[in-house]
């Protein structure tokens, strides 16, 4: 049976990637990065509300096929770019004169305090194993946090990005 199941979702996936190279982006300027995110659940979610607040686009980077379910047919409907690495990604969005912003729970900056750019790229790595790049690499990739004040201090990682895409579309919703 769940051999049945992945074929059915990885035949769905092929399908939905075919109509993806159709998307169009958003009415926002920024960008969404996935560094190596685990793709069952967070991927499509993150594509769900990157259609909601009208992404650019979405680049995944070392991200393979997923179940495009959870996306409610968003990623058809938004642009993404796949990358092998971060050098290539970064490279691309730089030239494209794109701000970065990555997003972790110990950075100093939270987001509420940054006036975005109106290109603005946000990062996102593994929850578990972070980014998989050197941040020392990558110096002017500006760290942010989402505050919390619960005890766990630890969004899922689609909820992040949630709050960041929000967060753009209010600075530029006003």
């Amino acid at each position: 049976m769940s051999n049945e199941r992945d074929r059915t979702w990885l035949t769905r996936y092929r399908k939905e990637r075919q109509k993806n190279v159709l998307a169009q982006p958003g009415p926002h300027g920024f960008v969404l990065v996935l560094d190596q995110l685990k793709a069952g659940f967070n991927v499509p979610k993150i594509f769900r509300s990157a259609e909601a607040f009208g992404a650019a686009a979405v680049h995944l980077i070392n991200i393979g096929p997923f179940d495009p379910s959870p996306a409610k047919g968003s990623f058809r409907k938004v642009p993404a770019v796949f990358h092998d690495d971060f050098a290539a990604c970064y490279q691309l969005l730089n030239n494209q004169g794109y701000r970065f912003f990555q997003f972790q729970a110990g950075a100093e900056t939270p987001l509420y305090k940054v006036d975005f750019s109106a290109r603005s790229a946000f990062v996102f790595g593994h929850e578990e194993f972070g980014f998989s790049f050197d941040l020392d690499s990558y110096a002017e990739i500006e760290p942010l946090v989402i505050p919390q004040f619960g005890s766990i201090r630890c969004l899922n990682v689609s909820a992040a990005a949630t709050i960041a895409m929000y967060e753009y579309v209010r600075q530029y919703s006003i």
